[in-house]
């Protein structure tokens, strides 16, 4: 399965696993974005995210984390 960013949620989930640690709350957008584009199932153009889009997946991260 190849993420896109549309896939907010699933992205949240594999973030959860893969950082279990962190508070996604305290996350900048910068680290945000690139531990995204270097998830193994990433594989959507870098370029395409927007500050929507991350943030999205801040809040479905945060959802996770709780």
């Amino acid at each position: 399965m190849s993420l896109k960013w549309t896939d907010v949620l699933d992205i949240a989930i594999e973030l959860e696993e893969r950082h279990p640690d962190v508070d996604p709350r305290y996350l900048r957008f910068t680290d945000l974005h690139r531990w995204v584009c270097e998830l193994e199932a990433f594989g959507d153009d870098p370029e395409h995210s927007n500050e929507k889009i991350l943030e999205a997946i801040q809040m479905a991260w945060i959802d996770e984390h709780s």
